[in-house]
């Protein structure tokens, strides 16, 4: 029977930890024994935990789904293993990074895809166009690093703190913390995938959304009043520019009270989400964390009356300054708190709103230096979470709070799958909430940056996340919007959204040849559709990104790893922007293809390429998720050099929780050739959702240009054209 690791309350020192009751107290380790005394165990297939010296017991983590358990002992020659000290003040993990080693992951962060010689730090922080501290701490900490060597092989390093830290990655991997000594957790596996597989097992994996969610997405601060919101849907659907969701930022509320809306701009939201409802559309509503402290608003009474609030140092309610004016926080360490936010959803999603959006939630304060609470305001805990300062509960503060707004949503709507976005978050926070990344601007630089941002927190666990497509702030020109939706349009969560300011950034407000290119780049996305929703099935599953860098395609091609332009949607598919410059591609069968009119004669449209040996699924173009993509189902096959393919292609009601009980349909195809034709049939199938008869379209590329064929759903055949 494999034994917990040991487990312990709170470490107080780096070499001496407070002792189970009854104990002895540990001893301090002299300096040169540092070494000996961490404990080193196997917790899983090539994953390996090491606690600091002074710690007896593994201590409750956020970022883990659960304590781990310990296997036996390392293997003869494990490499990679920390090492422990004290400097200025502060814990030190030094991570030794192997020789030639190529370093990612590290979460949200500004600069390049690789991240060797590079310094984060881990503060969650309200940072408007990415300006303080040159974007090097932002919303979202993720203490990992994954690491791949020359040969392909990779492993990761995860750091098991939330305190206040900073990451360095140079020759060693550097994590500096200020608090206790903390666990760090090793995987060395034969490749980057088998990495991000081994710390999906061990932080958890995106919960399957709503197909709704996976559509394109349009917001502003704000669609105000009412009218507006339905003038902006009816304006999708009038110039048959596809889109599933219309987003309400913060001024639908009544004084920016949240639950709350405003009596005159939005006097009856159960009629407003009726009325996007029949035009297909779905609504996602913000919620921030600041209550304002108003007697006789309700939600502030009744968290008064349960003594929900944060703490300052001298025990009273910590009042802070956000959007409504003075406000309260709800300590989400407590679970008694967390119940009670979870209630106030009930009425909420009863107006039918569909989704919600935390935002704020780093937590941002208004005028005080450092844009948050006070390090030393006290956090009470409960349950397993022990009482402790700011410092130690800043950084995981948003994921507990999306916590508890997932478990809200899902107790109001039970038959409903919840789909949560939050700004802040922390590594293992997609178990609750899909991601945006922040006040980005309109720039190019930004544009440029948002593709490595979205790949490395898709390489540190996080696959649903996008920027603000046509940034959030700033004009942007005709150009740069027409260009960033060519690509945004490709990545995992696609969302247009700006600030408050006179300039419009809807698809259409930057003229009719915009538009045309915006119209072409989403309706590429719906005919992808069944090939993202395949893609967001098997992420959580196997905690593998959507969105994935190139040298996933080939790990061991030294080219591939610095490559930010061009990425990959999986394994089959290749997206390379237009304005990318000498992109490093992957070697082998990669074929240009088109799928609609138009996609390739605009200049502005990235290039996508699919892998040979690939079947793709497509659905026809249709204006929302709700309509029926598979009239007919179209299967993109490339052949490899040895004239087969296979693909995937799962099913479901979109919606719910049947395909927890088998009613879903994973069906593999498989292509081969057989001297002058291509067979395309029905390699196997999974699942109990009825397989409906329907028409499919076979579009075979080749080198020589595209054939195509109709047929059955699992029995095409095409013919060849003869070659002199």
């Amino acid at each position: 029977m494999p034994r917990l690791l040991p487990k312990t309350a709170f470490v107080l020192g780096l070499f001496a930890g407070a002792a189970p009751a009854g104990a002895a107290p540990v001893p301090a380790a002299a300096p040169g024994a540092l070494a000996a005394r961490i404990t080193a165990e196997r917790i899983g297939d090539g994953i390996a935990a090491f606690l600091p010296p002074g710690m007896t017991m593994y201590p409750r983590s956020l970022a883990l789904l659960r304590t781990p358990r310990a296997e036996g002992a390392l293997p003869a020659g494990w490499a990679i293993r920390p090492r422990y000290d004290r400097h200025d003040g502060k814990t030190r993990v030094t991570v030794p990074v192997p020789q030639g080693a190529d370093l990612y992951g590290t979460g949200e962060v500004t600069g390049p895809l690789r991240r060797n010689g590079e310094s984060i730090t881990l503060w969650n922080t309200d940072n408007f166009e990415y300006a303080r501290d040159g974007g090097k701490r932002l919303y979202q900490s993720h203490p990992w690093v994954l690491g791949v060597r020359p040969d392909g092989s990779a492993f990761g390093v995860l750091f098991d703190s939330a305190w206040r830290a900073t990451l360095a990655t140079g020759r060693d991997i550097v994590f500096e913390s200020d608090g206790p000594a903390m666990p760090v957790i090793v995987i060395d596996r034969a490749s980057p995938q088998a990495v991000l597989e081994g710390l999906a097992a061990l932080t958890g994996t995106m919960p399957l959304p709503p197909r709704w969610a996976l559509g394109y997405q349009q917001s502003r601060w704000s669609y105000t009043p009412d009218t507006r919101v339905l003038q902006i849907a009816d304006e999708f659907r009038r110039r048959h520019i596809p889109a599933d969701v219309i987003w309400m930022d913060i001024d639908y509320m009544d004084g920016f009270r949240v639950f709350t809306f405003d009596p005159k701009t939005f006097p009856d939201p159960q009629w407003l989400n009726r009325e996007l409802h029949a035009r297909g559309f779905h609504s996602v509503w913000m919620i921030d964390p600041g209550v304002k402290v108003d007697p006789g608003y309700t939600v502030y009474d009744s968290g008064t009356a349960q003594d929900v609030w944060v703490k300052d140092a001298q025990g009273r309610d910590y009042h802070g300054t956000v959007w409504p004016g003075a406000v309260v926080f709800p300590d989400f360490t407590r679970p008694q708190t967390r119940r009670w936010w979870s209630g106030l959803y009930k009425d909420f999603m009863a107006q039918g709103a569909d989704g919600v959006w935390n935002d704020m939630n780093e937590p941002s304060v208004f005028n005080v230096e450092g844009q948050t609470m006070p390090d030393d305001n006290r956090h009470r805990g409960g349950g397993e979470l022990a009482p402790g300062p700011h410092l130690e509960y800043h950084d995981v503060y948003g994921m507990l709070m999306v916590r508890a707004t997932r478990e809200g949503i899902q107790a109001a709507n039970p038959d409903k799958r919840p789909f949560v976005l939050t700004r802040s978050n922390f590594l293992g926070g997609q178990r609750y909430a899909a991601t945006w990344t922040g006040d980005n601007a309109s720039t190019w630089d930004d544009l440029r940056l948002s593709i490595p941002m979205s790949i490395n927190l898709g390489l540190s666990g996080q696959p649903f996340s996008g920027p603000d497509i046509g940034g959030f702030s700033g004009t942007a020109t005709p150009e740069l919007w027409a260009n960033w939706i060519a690509v945004g349009a490709f990545y995992p969560f696609s969302r247009g959204h700006t600030i408050k300011a006179p300039q419009q950034k809807e698809p259409w407000a930057f003229g009719p040849a915009v538009e045309k290119t915006a119209r072409i780049a989403i309706e590429r996305r719906y005919r992808l559709l069944p090939y993202l929703y395949t893609l967001f099935r098997e992420s959580s599953l196997d905690g593998l990104p959507v969105m994935r860098p190139v040298f996933f395609a080939d790990p061991r091609d030294p080219r591939l790893r610095t490559e930010q332009q061009a990425f990959l949607l999986g394994g089959d598919l290749l997206v390379v922007p237009a304005f990318a410059k000498q992109p490093a591609l992957p070697q082998g069968i990669w074929r240009t293809v088109s799928l609609v009119d138009g996609d390739r004669s605009d200049p502005l449209q990235a290039t996508l390429k699919v892998r040979g040996g690939a079947v793709v699924p497509l659905g026809r173009i249709v204006q929302d998720s709700n309509e029926d993509s598979f009239q007919p189902l179209t299967l993109l096959v490339s052949l490899d050099a040895h004239g087969r393919a296979q693909g995937r292609l799962y099913e479901d009601a979109g919606d719910g929780y049947g395909y927890r009980r088998g009613e879903y349909r994973l069906t593999t195809y498989r292509a081969e050739r057989q001297g002058d034709t291509v067979k395309v049939g029905i390699a196997g199938r999974e699942g109990h959702w009825p397989a409906a008869a329907r028409p499919v379209v076979v579009q075979l590329v080749t080198d020589a240009g595209v054939v195509f064929a109709r047929g059955t759903d699992g029995n095409v055949t095409l013919r060849l054209p003869r070659t002199r």
